[in-house]
């Protein structure tokens, strides 16, 4: 496929081709007018010659003799080369009786002369093809080149004249040289000239282009968008084609800018009233679970339906306390609220989700891939064990049991940081699904009970978090592997957000000793599920 040309090179290119039609057009016409004229004066010096040699006898001679025996050829007035040649009325089917060319020659002194040579059978033939009409024809004579040749009548025969066109064909030559080697400076003149122009004309255009990139580079999707990029004012002239683009662009601007505003503001007061919202729930959650559980433990004896009446309510309160902490989590990392940072190796954490999950879903195969060296990372530890507990689930939620389910740690290469890979053999995520896996409330099957206790808030809190950290979390899928991968930056990367670190109590060791090992309450969680390094 051909490559596109930019604007400047095709308004360039299209004034050189125009230039060179013109140029071609004018040289075409200058050549045939000047063809045209110089034969013009050839065949009338022709005319004149014929004349002067068939011209009328002088007195008391009855055929002139410089036309009978060309002597003519020999007395000037004529340029070398002239041709001349009889035919007698006697001689019957025009055959030329005498022919000759004047030439050149020295005197025994050195002196120049003008001789006549007599004409070769090939030349006098050439010359018996011309018609005796008395009008100028062109001829080809072998060996001597182009010839105007016309035919004149005298008392006793006819008189064959020809001049050469060699001068003619000469100066249309050179003109056509002259010609092409001006066009071709003109050109390369126009092309120069037309190219700086042309770019100065499009300058406005470019710092319009180099205003809308460097609007583009701006993260609009999300966040406080402050959109000051305009237009210089020197290219929104209304008087102009370019500054009229220039003040639409401008106005567009400001209309998006207005809109990303507004939208920003609705989502700010969405947050706020989230974050409210699920503040206040917490408290009267906490009580209907502690009701239900109170009649739970009292003496009283109730029946199976009030029995099974508390125990959904209890159930649908847990549920719904999970939410509501869940909206409460993408409130405040919605808000930015700092991170209270730390240094500790990632292993033990996901050692601990692991044991988890695995307990929390026997039917599955769990398995575990840790490095041989520690997985520094720097960041909040309960959030990312959020993370991971969330991707396990996921994985655990979507899948039929007997899946095996493989987490693996790896230091990237180079010191890059820390992968961390949730990998599944179930039926994988449907292609209509997997673009919006990480949105909020987003279900890969919208037609499943609420049986399993997900909220869809799992993996966009999982995207939040990674985010807030500095890092990258993507997903691949097909039937039979699924594959979500988590990308944290290293320990000293300047990609990581500015934290705070609150002092470990007196008396108790930093939280990244604690991570350190896990816990043996997870011990036996451990030998359920196969380890590799």
């Amino acid at each position: 496929m051909r490559k596109p040309r930019s604007l400047r090179t095709r308004l360039v290119v299209s004034s050189v081709a125009l230039i060179a039609v013109v140029a071609a057009v004018i040289s075409m016409v200058t050549t045939i007018a000047l063809h045209s004229y110089l034969f013009s004066q050839l065949d009338t010096q022709l005319s004149d010659v014929a004349r002067r040699a068939a011209g009328p006898a002088p007195p008391g001679v009855k055929n002139p003799p410089h036309a009978a025996d060309l002597r003519f050829l020999t007395m000037g007035g004529q340029p070398l080369g002239t041709i001349g040649a009889v035919i007698p009325d006697d001689g019957g089917d025009d055959d030329i009786q005498r022919g000759g060319i004047s030439a050149q020659s020295e005197t025994t002194a050195g002196e120049p002369r003008v001789d006549a040579r007599q004409l070769t059978r090939e030349q006098t033939d050439a010359l018996q093809q011309v018609s005796l009409d008395g009008s100028p024809h062109s001829v080809d004579i072998p060996h001597a080149g182009g010839y105007r040749v016309t035919s004149h009548p005298f008392d006793g025969g006819t008189l064959l004249v020809g001049l050469p066109t060699a001068q003619v064909e000469d100066t249309l030559s050179t003109l056509v040289v002259v010609e092409i080697c001006v066009s071709a400076a003109g050109l390369a003149a126009a092309g120069i000239a037309g190219a700086a122009s042309v770019r100065m004309a499009l300058r406005p255009l470019r710092r319009m282009a180099q205003t809308a990139k460097r609007v583009s580079q701006l993260p609009l999707h999300e966040g406080e968008v402050v959109l000051r990029e305009r237009v210089p004012e020197q290219d929104t002239d209304p008087r102009t084609e370019v500054g009229q683009v220039g003040a639409a662009l401008n106005r567009m601007l400001g209309h998006v800018g207005s809109a990303l505003a507004a939208r920003y503001e609705s989502e700010m007061r969405v947050r706020r009233f989230v974050a409210d919202a699920s503040h206040e729930l917490r408290t009267p959650l906490a009580s209907i679970r502690g009701y239900a559980e109170l009649t739970h433990r009292g003496g009283e004896p109730v029946g199976p339906d009030t029995r099974h009446a508390l125990s959904r309510i209890e159930s649908e309160s847990t549920r719904m306390t999970g939410l509501v902490e869940d909206l409460l989590l993408l409130a405040r990392l919605d808000t930015g609220r700092p991170l209270k940072t730390r240094t500790f190796d990632l292993s033990p954490l996901v050692v601990d989700a692991l044991s988890d999950a695995s307990a929390a879903g026997p039917g599955h195969h769990w398995r575990l891939d840790l490095p041989d060296e520690a997985a520094l990372v720097r960041g909040d530890a309960p959030q990312l064990q959020q993370v991971l507990v969330n991707l396990l689930a996921n994985a655990r939620t979507h899948t039929p049991e007997g899946t095996v389910v493989t987490a693996r740690v790896r230091r990237t290469a180079g010191g890059g940081g820390v992968t961390v890979r949730i990998e599944d053999d179930g039926p994988g995520i449907p292609p209509e699904t997997l673009p919006h896996i990480f949105e909020r409330f987003a279900r890969g099957d919208p037609s499943r009970s609420r049986a399993h206790g997900s909220t869809g808030l799992g993996l966009a809190i999982v995207r939040a978090v990674v985010t807030a950290h500095g890092g990258e979390v993507s997903v691949t899928s097909a039937p039979g592997r699924t594959v979500f991968t988590v990308h944290l930056p290293a320990p000293d990367s300047p990609a990581l957000p500015t934290s705070e670190q609150k002092p470990a109590p007196e008396g108790k060791a930093p939280a990244a000793d604690e991570a350190g090992a896990a816990p043996e309450g997870n011990s036996q969680a451990e030998h359920s599920f196969t380890t590799r390094r």
